[in-house]
């Protein structure tokens, strides 16, 4: 029997005076937050959170933040400053009679930056409690607010677990739809993330097509799966998972608006875990490769909400889903493989297995699609990290504008990008003497490995113009940090749809 797992994100409600008069409605979803619009903050809520900025301004007085001391002199005895990640608590009088706690956090500029970290900050200040009520600030990129509270507020647990965010959170005054957008950009990140942290012994490759369906059924996206005898031109996707009892597959996802100014392909890593094949990593190595599946994480989340944002661009979802194993008939280093498309690949390191699905997805796009745009995301490697560390996913890409454009919407969504080189140099280490092109650095130096990677996948994009976004730094976190939550981060998510749908910057390449 698999082992059940229950993902969590904190109910989120908005209170938005409508016609002078509480107007409720629900918005069910997924990770079963819903919402509900009312004329002020919950009077029984466990606490109430206060923006405050830079200088001298208190809050503004309310019914409900009554305190002997006043406000401004609290904030000054506390040397308050209005950072944003600042929270100062105090106590104050609920009506009727009784203490209530006030959470004072600060917005800084108001920037989503800002708000981002400032709605983790009061988040995270009121985790174990059973409400929060959040008095959104009037003016600053509210939408950042609500999505960096309602990702603080994420929890993943095993059984019973231990992880007690807050239950529910309720946004006070603010936009309605700046809130709503904020909510369904973190229940999008959210699904990657439920879908990172599922351990590997439920995430087999047909489990995760399974969640691409159900994704796929709940969000008005065709979904189509190749498996087993399906595979049969696909030749890097069953080399990689010939080893294991649990078949590839590869999925995709498809999602047409009306008048589409321009056609995208996303193609995401979905190594549902990673042995290393019979180039085997040691186990230290091992522990977190249930999230090597991140990349196709991000690509289903990200499809799962084009169509609440109005997305106008065809986009088309491709991942690669694969267990790389060992056994006796997993692939050998020297094995030559061909992928889709034709190209013949020597596997020198069958740890090096995520470029070889990817190039099936890459072939198979330029092939049969016919995209104006390519941008493949993956777990891809440990250089990556060594190179930017875990704050930054490194960047890779043929076209200028499309750089640009993605460099800008990670800045905005919080998941930050730097631009690396494709080094014409390098791409004779790829070079075999019996294949067109060898899988690694064919004089196994490891130097510049994750340049090597990105010149590999470029042969199978048919010079279309392509970004290769390499996560393997950023796609998990140690520890809890702002919006970050200990696990699968859900990278790529937030800076995915800002682009796609952003006025949308995926515009038709001549």
């Amino acid at each position: 029997m698999p082992i059940e797992t229950t993902p969590v994100l904190a109910d989120a409600h908005s209170a938005h005076r409508a016609h002078g008069a509480q107007s409720p409605q629900s918005a069910h979803g997924a990770q079963g937050t819903h919402g509900a619009y009312g004329a002020g903050p919950a009077p029984d809520a466990d606490l109430v959170a206060v923006p405050f900025g830079p200088g001298p301004t208190a809050p503004a007085p309310a019914p409900w933040l009554e305190s002997p001391v006043p406000v401004d002199a609290l904030l000054a005895h506390y040397e308050a400053k209005g950072e944003p990640g600042e929270v100062v608590e105090v106590p104050t009088v609920r009506d009727g009679g009784g203490v209530r706690r006030v959470l004072f956090y600060g917005v800084g500029d108001g920037s989503a930056a800002a708000l981002r970290k400032a709605g983790a900050a009061v988040a995270r200040r009121a985790k174990g409690r059973a409400s929060l009520s959040v008095v959104v600030p009037s003016e600053g990129d509210v939408a950042a607010l609500a999505e960096g509270a309602l990702l603080a507020a994420y929890a993943f647990t095993v059984g019973n677990g231990r992880s007690k965010p807050v239950g529910e959170i309720v946004f006070v005054g603010g936009d309605e739809r700046d809130l709503k957008r904020g909510e369904a950009v973190a229940r999008a990140a959210a699904l990657a993330r439920d879908l990172v942290n599922t351990p590997s012994s439920v995430k087999t490759p047909a489990w995760l097509a399974e969640q691409a369906k159900a994704v796929a059924a709940g969000s008005g996206l065709d979904v189509r799966v190749w498996e087993e005898s399906e595979l049969g031109e696909f030749g890097g996707i069953r080399a990689v998972g010939q080893g294991s009892i649990s078949p590839p597959c590869l999925v995709q996802l498809s999602y047409t608006p009306d008048n589409p100014r321009a056609h995208v392909v996303l193609v995401g890593k979905g190594i549902t875990f990673d042995t290393g094949g019979l180039s085997l990593k040691p186990t230290e190595g091992m522990k977190a490769m249930k999230t090597d599946m991140a990349g196709g994480a991000a690509v289903i989340a990200a499809m799962s909400a084009l169509a609440a944002f109005d997305a106008p661009v065809r986009v088309t979802g491709l991942v690669a889903c694969a267990e790389n194993s060992i056994s006796g008939s997993a692939q050998r280093p020297g094995d030559v493989i061909t992928q889709y498309g034709g190209r013949t690949v020597e596997v020198l390191n069958t740890d090096a297995e995520g470029r070889l699905v990817l190039a099936d997805a890459l072939a198979y796009a330029h092939a049969e699609l016919d995209p104006d745009v390519v941008i493949d995301v993956a777990t891809l490697t440990g250089a990556a990290k060594v190179a930017l560390g875990v704050n930054l996913g490194a960047l890779y890409a043929t076209d200028e504008s499309l750089a640009a454009d993605l460099v800008a919407a990670g800045e905005a969504g919080g998941e930050r990008l730097w631009r690396m080189p494709l080094v014409e140099d390098y791409r004779a280490m790829l070079d075999s003497d019996v294949a067109d092109l060898a899988n690694v650095d064919r004089r196994m130096s490891g130097a510049a490995g994750s340049i090597a990677a990105a010149l590999f996948l470029r042969e199978f994009t048919g010079g279309r113009p392509w970004a290769h976004l390499d996560i393997a730094g950023p796609a998990r976190a140690a520890s809890d940090e702002g919006e970050i939550t200990k696990g699968g981060t859900g990278f790529g998510v937030r800076l995915l749809l800002r682009y796609l749908t952003t006025a949308s910057r995926a515009r038709t390449t001549t």
